[in-house]
């Protein structure tokens, strides 16, 4: 679960992601333990990564000050959230979610809205759209002008 304190409405299912787990040791973890004799797995262990969601939701009209109100509560209940943009009738949210692989960072972008709903009071939309990339084809995009620009102000803003 992320850290910090558990949302409003808690009793419903809280968003997760991958916990990193034994499998996610540091370098200077490993070193330490082939210093110290420790046999380590031949196996190679996978780091998590950070890649870059851009979450696209559609529906019926909502009001401007609600829809607003309740993209500010879905930030402040997920911290990593980097900015939203609406309009009465969809949103689009961007943010960086650290993950194992591609599969788990879609899977955890997939169950944002629908989990934060109720907690943050978001209207019945559907996820109409999701993209998510790595960073370094992020990075890559923004240096050749192509793609999302950056983030920039960070917050949540009309279109």
């Amino acid at each position: 679960m992320r850290p910090g304190p558990a949302s409003r409405g808690s009793a419903e299912r809280a968003l997760t992601s991958v916990a990193a787990g034994a499998g996610y040791e540091s370098e200077a973890h490993r070193a330490r333990q082939s210093d110290q004799g420790e046999g380590l797995e031949s196996e190679p262990v996978q780091t998590p990564r950070l890649w870059h969601v851009t979450l696209s939701v559609s529906g019926a009209a909502a009001p401007l000050d609600e829809l607003r109100r309740g993209l500010e509560q879905l930030a402040h209940d997920h911290p990593f959230l980097l900015t939203s943009r609406y309009a009465p009738d969809h949103a689009e949210i961007r943010y960086w979610e650290e993950a194992r692989d591609l599969h788990d960072a879609a899977a955890v972008a997939l169950r944002l809205w629908g989990e934060h709903r109720q907690s943050a009071q978001l209207p019945p939309w559907e996820i109409v759209g999701l993209e998510v990339i790595g960073r370094d084809t992020y990075h890559q995009r923004i240096a050749e002008g192509y793609g999302p620009l950056p983030a920039a102000p960070v917050g949540v803003h009309p279109f």
